[in-house]
């Protein structure tokens, strides 16, 4: 697949999206560039700003299998994954696949599961299959997980920890619709719901070509220090009692090529670092106690670290300002 192919297919899906979607196409275009580098993404704002519907528009543009497992309280680990059911009649163990085996799975309210079904998702995020009775399943590609979450309501939820968060490529927010926004969406929705009437516009092996060809794009070794230095940033600030992990590095790598991609573009600029990084780093990152009683967050210690890392190849300010 070349380039170009990916722009047009990026557009597609986004144009598809917003049918449903309105005036949430920086959002749209998060989400695109982690189906193109095979990330996951968290997706967590307050309940009614259509977290859900985001995540399901997404699933119907593309043609791939979709599964939706609402996380409750008691939800148990092998009404994940799946279990192994005795058949009298071959006289064996046959596996009977839950609803995390499929191309494409909503995880919706996914902080509602306590914390042994949460790690039903571990091994099946970062590798790509499930373990049942000691037999490994592989998960069809493309997978992909939209979680969603909901970040005030604190009855009867289970914080995700550190390790399920650090699987996820991105954490992005809705936010609350413009105000011309909110009234196009109460027309489009007069008579029917735009979900229902949305169909898909890529097949799966699209996607999957799509995937390959960003594994293509070119990273500068500038660029590459750039995204480390960015990172080991957060483990050395005086806010952060754990800092992004090296997967936080990757992500932020990866993410970077996929925005590339979509801008047609053969190589990574610091630019596409510095626009992912707070959606790739912030989610991994704890902030001391104290700082947390400031109010800090790891959206806004990511800040502060770009704002105090000089960006490769870019002129120191004296300098410039002699030119």
């Amino acid at each position: 697949m070349q380039l170009n192919d990916i722009q047009h297919l990026a557009g597609r899906i986004a144009q598809n999206v917003e049918r449903v979607v309105v005036g949430k196409r920086s959002e749209v275009e998060l989400i695109l560039v982690a189906l193109l580098c095979r990330g996951h993404v968290l997706i967590e704002d307050v309940p009614g700003v259509g977290k859900t519907v985001l995540a399901k528009a997404v699933a119907k543009s593309v043609g791939a299998s979709f599964k939706r497992i609402q996380f409750t309280p008691d939800l148990l680990p092998s009404d994940v994954t799946g279990v192994s059911i005795y058949n009298a009649q071959s006289g064996r163990f046959e596996f009977r696949p839950g609803p995390i085996v499929a191309q494409m799975v909503l995880a919706d309210e996914i902080n509602r599961a306590t914390p042994k079904t949460q790690s039903a998702l571990l091994e099946a995020m970062e590798e790509g299959q499930v373990t049942v009775d000691g037999v490994t399943h592989m998960l069809p590609e493309p997978f992909i997980v939209l979680a969603t979450e909901n970040p005030i309501d604190y009855e009867g939820t289970f914080p995700l920890p550190e390790a399920q968060l650090d699987r996820f490529l991105l954490r992005i927010a809705i936010g609350y619709p413009g105000r011309e926004n909110e009234i196009e969406m109460l027309a489009r929705q007069h008579r029917i719901h735009p979900l229902d009437e949305l169909t898909q516009v890529i097949a799966a092996s699209d996607l999957v070509d799509a995937q390959a060809t960003v594994r293509s794009i070119h990273v500068s070794p500038l660029v590459a220090e750039y995204a480390v230095t960015l990172t080991e940033a957060t483990r050395r600030h005086p806010d952060v009692l754990l800092g992004a992990s090296p997967r936080g590095s990757l992500a932020l790598y990866n993410a970077s090529r996929a925005r590339a991609a979509m801008a047609g573009r053969q190589y990574v600029t610091p630019d596409d670092v510095k626009v992912l990084a707070p959606f790739t780093l912030s989610h991994r990152i704890i902030p001391t106690p104290a700082a947390r009683l400031r109010g800090a967050s790891g959206t806004e210690i990511v800040r502060q670290v770009l704002a105090s890392t000089p960006v490769p190849g870019a002129q120191p300010r004296s300098a410039a300002a002699a030119i």
